[in-house]
């Protein structure tokens, strides 16, 4: 019996086995599907290597694009933004100042000065510098401001060391004149010496070298537009008689009359830390720029100036003397004109690093020819705080004691300054 079951079960399972394995036209129509599936595959393959390879070149020619377009407007945008500097200062004073004559008192706000800077770098050895200033808030017509472009210069650094300027740009004399932010000098107002002898700010057009001689030792010196203290009292209608001052002079580079040429020269020490030594020297052989008054056909003036500026920890000291030499002719517009003259002293004190005293004593004289008293004296007293190394708040109480009946102010000044 277990032979029989044995037997037939041998044989179902063969029989299936028989079943199961496929013939050889089944072997070969498999065989042909795989192919076919193999080679669709393939096709499908090679397009989306196409389609891979079609995309790199989109993503090359975009990036092309891209890059075609940096390198056109945007480059130019980066590179000009780069090289450009912007900056300015700006001054806001409250004068209360009471004098004799009642109608020189002065209780008013004044944003006196409001400057952009803009400069240019066009490449290491050359570059632009401009300064725009607006007085007195208001300009035009009947208006107590003025709009200015006090210095538009190409400089150029022919060799090291040395360098050009060419253009509208700042005398070189001084303490202020150069540098005259809010943040760098004591006093609400700058001091009445470097503005009515100097005269300060003042700016010509020309051409100006500068450059180090020695360690410690630089020079300046060039040919610019000059003076013109017109000598007609027509030009001066409020007086009787025509401009004498130092100050009158400045034609400010507005259609200056150029007939005679002014030279300038300084020499300047600074090779001991904390020490400034300057001398500067400026001749002009007619201030009246052709005009003859009174007979006379021509007037020269040389002015000469000496400062020096020293600061040692928290103490510092600064004094000035400056003096202008002009032809007797001026006495005919006004007596003792022909010498002009004032010199001040100013020391201070850093309490802190945010807090600093000073006074300052000044004397000036536009007719120290004369015999008559006619000199001017000024005391100021005051601090400055800074809120920042470019942010300052001011205060200061003003003294004048002047000769010969001219007016005496006496109060005190608010301001505030910055820079950036």
């Amino acid at each position: 019996m277990y032979k029989k079951i044995l037997t037939a079960a041998i044989g179902l399972s063969a029989m299936a086995t028989a079943q199961a394995a496929p013939s050889l036209e089944e072997m070969w129509s498999l065989i042909q599907k795989q192919q076919s599936e193999i080679t669709q595959l393939k096709t499908q393959l090679e397009t989306t290597e196409q389609r891979v390879a079609e995309t790199e070149v989109k993503t090359e020619a975009t990036f092309a694009a891209v890059e075609e377009v940096t390198a056109g407007p945007v480059a130019k945008l980066a590179e000009w933004a780069d090289k450009t500097t912007i900056g300015g200062y700006g001054e806001l004073h409250y004068n209360n100042l009471t004098s004799d004559n009642s109608d020189g008192s002065k209780d008013e706000f004044d944003l006196h000065r409001f400057v952009i800077f803009f400069g240019h770098q066009f490449n290491d050895d050359l570059r632009f510098f401009s300064e725009l200033e607006v007085e007195h808030n208001i300009a035009g017509e009947g208006k107590n401001g003025e709009v200015e472009v006090e210095q538009a210069y190409v400089e150029w650094d022919y060799t090291d060391n040395h360098s050009a300027k060419a253009g509208v740009f700042l005398i070189p004399v001084g303490l202020i004149n150069e540098t005259h932010e809010p943040e760098t000098f004591y006093g609400v107002e700058r001091n009445p010496v470097e503005k009515n002898i100097i005269p300060a700010t003042w700016w010509e057009g020309g051409l100006m070298f500068n450059g180090e001689i020695a360690e410690g030792f630089s020079y300046d010196a060039g040919v610019h537009s000059g003076l013109f203290i017109n000598p007609d009292p027509d030009s001066n209608p409020l007086t009787s008689d025509g401009k004498s001052k130092i100050r009158d002079g400045r034609q400010k580079v507005s259609k200056a009359k150029g007939d005679d040429l002014a030279y300038t020269a300084r020499i300047k020490y600074t090779g001991m830390p904390g020490l400034e030594l300057a001398a500067t020297v400026q001749h002009q052989t007619d201030v009246w720029q052709g005009e003859s008054f009174a007979g006379e056909e021509e007037a020269d003036a040389t002015m000469l100036e000496f400062h020096a500026a020293y600061n040692n920890g928290p103490f510092g000291v600064r004094a000035l003397y400056a003096h202008w030499d002009i032809d007797d002719a001026i006495e005919s517009v006004k007596a003792g004109a022909d010498e002009q003259e004032g010199f001040y002293i100013e020391p201070s004190y850093r309490i802190t690093e945010k807090l600093g005293v000073f006074a300052r004593f000044s004397e000036w004289d536009n007719q120290a020819g004369s015999n008559n008293d006619s000199e001017k004296q000024q005391y100021d007293i005051g601090f400055n705080y800074w809120l920042h190394e470019r942010v300052v708040l001011k205060a200061d109480y003003r003294y004048d004691d002047n000769e010969g009946g001219s007016d005496e102010f006496r109060g005190f000044n608010l301001g505030v300054g910055w820079s950036f």
